[in-house]
């Protein structure tokens, strides 16, 4: 019992500087908390450059709100956009890209500019949660699965090189929409950010093209069972969703824990952008390592690290300066798990069907993007604002994705040394 007692002693003094005041609900107002989870693809990247948003919604309109359940507008999101890729896949299959790029694209803006005349929870969660989110998830779907049937041997470099622009955008868009909020309001600065995203998705929509011909076909739901029941498809699928059942933790809490540690408040706003700048380089150069040393190869080498920095880093630093070197580390390599994600599925499957069977993929992660944050969050609550069983949870689920991809790995040629 002393023993007992003097290591959970130890413990709660070495996580002291992590911990913050336990209010009913997560987080304070003036620290909201950001729901989002995945991400899974590039899209998530809209999840982290919400801070300046979450705060004006739980100030502002919802302020009769907690965060928390603030947070839900965005973590639906990020489900919504991510499940979708479920029917968007198999539309993009039988139809290709065209017609699915320019619904999404009005979809898209449609919905921000509605975010933009928002006042009520329910019309945020409408707008943002639902019409933005469908019409992204088309967007960004068609993207994906076109460029696929363009590449073989240099595919994650390709994808790698793809989902980089929103690293781009996840440095560059947290900063303009704060100094936008600031001084034209937040309904300006929405309607700014979807005229910026109208002109980009016009580009999008006049040069994005599959190399295959359409296949139009019946919709079946057998076809999603179908895929499953191949033992590579379901295991990568699997691994997936543990990976991605904790990699966004990072990207919702730590601004959280730079708050407790003391950090300046100026340098807060910037702290996501210097993650997204470095998985720039994340999911570039994983990618043209994955083509030369095998996919498989390289997914298990980058999930390992990320949890290993997760568990050996991210637990025991308690100010700004341990916090940026985790952000560092973590963000190239969980940008390497982004952009070789999609290239494993495709990997393993009939290019004709790539829609589909990413679509179901993403699907099936999607329940992690949902529920991570939310878990991770009870777990927080539960431990009086201490984030120690955040970092475990976070750290493990990452963990057993890893070990997951080398089981995987082991179902297609065994324990050899060879490009996988």
């Amino acid at each position: 019992m002393t023993a007992s007692a003097t290591s959970r002693s130890s413990s709660d003094d070495m996580h002291e500087k992590q911990r913050v005041a336990p209010p009913k609900t997560l987080s304070t107002r003036s620290r909201p908390r950001g729901g989002d989870g995945t991400d899974a693809d590039a899209d998530l990247e809209r999840g982290h450059r919400v801070s300046e948003t979450l705060q004006y919604y739980v100030s502002g309109p919802l302020r009769d709100y907690d965060s928390s359940t603030v947070s839900w507008i965005l973590s639906v999101q990020v489900f919504v956009m991510v499940f979708c890729g479920t029917l968007f896949g198999r539309l993009f299959d039988s139809y290709g890209p065209r017609w699915l790029l320019w619904g999404g694209t009005v979809a898209y803006v449609f919905g921000l500019m509605m975010v933009s005349l928002s006042t009520r929870y329910y019309h945020f969660f409408l707008a943002q949660s639902v019409v933005a989110a469908v019409g992204s998830s088309a967007v960004f779907n068609c993207c994906m699965s076109s460029l696929v049937t363009w590449f073989s041997r240099r595919r994650a470099a390709a994808f790698g090189v793809m989902v980089s622009g929103s690293s781009v955008g996840g440095v560059v868009l947290p900063i303009m929409m704060t100094k936008l909020i600031r001084r034209l309001g937040f309904p300006w600065m929405m309607r700014i950010v979807a005229f910026v995203f109208l002109a980009l998705l016009t580009f999008a929509c006049l040069t994005v093209k599959s190399r295959l011909a359409p296949r139009p076909r019946p919709f079946r739901i057998a076809e999603y069972a179908r895929s499953l029941r191949d033992v590579r498809m379901a295991v990568t699928t699997a691994a997936l969703f543990l990976f991605m059942w904790g990699m966004f933790l990072p990207f919702n809490y730590v601004l959280l824990q730079a708050q407790a540690a003391g950090t300046s408040p100026a340098l807060i706003p910037y702290l996501l952008p210097i993650l997204n700048a470095v998985s720039i380089f994340g999911r570039i150069i994983p990618g043209i390592m994955a083509d030369k040393m095998g996919r498989y190869n390289v997914m298990i080498v980058i999930t390992f690290i990320s949890a290993l920095f997760c568990l050996a880093v991210w637990v025991p630093v308690g100010n700004t300066a341990g916090i940026i070197v985790f952000m560092v580390i973590f963000g190239f390599s969980s940008g390497g798990f982004i952009s070789l994600g999609p290239t494993l599925i495709a990997q393993i499957s009939d290019i004709r069907e790539i829609g589909t069977r990413v679509g179901t993929s993403f699907a099936i992660q999607s329940i992690g993007a949902l529920t991570g944050s939310p878990i991770g969050g009870a777990i927080v609550a539960a431990q009086h604002g201490s984030f120690l069983g955040l970092q475990l949870f976070c750290g493990f689920s990452m963990l057993a994705g890893s070990i997951v991809f080398c089981i995987a790995r082991y179902i297609q040629v065994g324990a050899k040394l060879v490009k996988v």
